[in-house]
């Protein structure tokens, strides 16, 4: 992704437009235009309407301070409605939880690979990762899978923790863990329905170059696809 640092410090045209007195409440009803947010729309003209009403008494410069600070206000929230694809994901939490709750989060097991690249900010062999799994029946219930399953490095986690949910838990309830491919003898792994063959490609890569350090990891070692294991996961 390209980056676009200075994004979210512009300040959009439509802010000055704010400081118009009278009708500078109108430029807020454009910035609700154009993220569609109705609540925005209606504030604006609201704005307005009480603004031209208000003209010539006291109130009309408390209607100018308001929506000019309104304006300034939601700025922010503007820019990271607008934030665009090739931008990246600003740097400090809270900009980021502020775009978890503007634009919404990623469904983990529902999105397509472009919001993991656009939404996510997301290098695309990660994305590629993640829809490797996801391909091959695999549901990710928590953050560390991420990690632990898809081998997403930690430090990418903890910057879109806040953007991500899992529509489907449904492992909650058992001793689900990937990590038994670490620990399980072959005959330990056939009874858990692996094929011997296939247990023993796994334990004899394990022995010779040592432990997985995620499931991805264990397909491309092996050459073994998720599915040939995916009983003991």
């Amino acid at each position: 992704m390209s980056n676009s640092p200075n994004w979210l410090q512009t300040t959009p045209q439509w802010v000055w437009l704010s400081l118009i007195p009278t009708f500078g409440g109108l430029a807020i009803a454009y910035a609700g235009k154009k993220t569609r947010t109705n609540a925005w729309i209606a504030l604006g003209l609201g704005t307005t309407a009480a603004a031209i009403v208000l003209y010539s008494t006291p109130l009309g410069s408390l209607i100018w301070l308001f929506q000019v600070g309104t304006a300034f206000f939601l700025k922010k929230r503007y820019l990271l409605k607008t934030l665009p694809k090739s931008a990246m994901l600003p740097d400090d939490p809270e900009s980021i939880k502020l775009l978890a709750k503007v634009k919404g989060k990623v469904d983990i097991n529902d999105c397509s690979k472009d919001e993991l690249v656009y939404s996510l900010g997301l290098p695309i062999v990660y994305a590629n990762d993640i829809d490797y799994v996801r391909n091959q029946g695999y549901v990710f219930t928590h953050v560390e899978e991420l990690s632990e399953i898809a081998g997403i490095p930690e430090n990418y986690l903890r910057k879109i923790a806040p953007l991500i949910v899992f529509s489907y838990d449904y492992k909650k309830d058992f001793d689900w863990t990937w990590r038994r491919l670490n620990t399980l003898s072959i005959d330990e792994l056939v009874v858990h329905g692996l094929p011997p063959s296939i247990a023993q490609k796994i334990i004899i890569e394990r022995d010779n170059r040592g432990a997985y350090q995620s499931v991805v990891e264990v397909s491309r070692r092996t050459g073994l696809p998720l599915s040939a294991y995916k009983q003991v996961l």
